[in-house]
């Protein structure tokens, strides 16, 4: 069965409303696995221009699977040593936790292997 890499990624501006509370940063950043196929994460990078730490949470099925703080002006690249399969059916999504009140732009790139 051959693979095909899927990446969920853009520059995104980014509205705070507290580290503790995520949402979906946008709607280009949900996948779902497609039928008779199955996913694996392979890494997450991002950046973040703002001067405060922010953290980019991947979701599985509406619960948290991982998660990608990113400090202020700074940058990430997390390649994923442990992977598991994301099953057909099953949806991934970018959310985006931030200080309350802060605006400000980020930098998301997730690769995916679909088999």
């Amino acid at each position: 069965m051959s693979s095909t890499f899927r990446f969920l990624q853009g520059v995104f501006p980014v509205t705070g409303a507290g580290l503790d509370k995520h949402a979906l940063l946008d709607e280009s950043l949900t996948y779902e696995v497609p039928e008779g196929r199955r996913a694996q994460v392979l890494y997450f990078r991002g950046g973040n221009a703002s001067d405060e730490l922010v953290i980019v949470v991947l979701v599985r099925d509406g619960v948290p699977m991982r998660w990608f703080p990113i400090g202020a002006k700074g940058d990430v690249h997390v390649p994923l040593r442990v992977v598991e399969d994301v099953e057909a059916g099953e949806v991934l999504e970018l959310h985006l936790a931030a200080p309350t009140g802060l605006v400000a732009s980020v930098v998301v790139d997730l690769g995916l292997v679909e088999v």
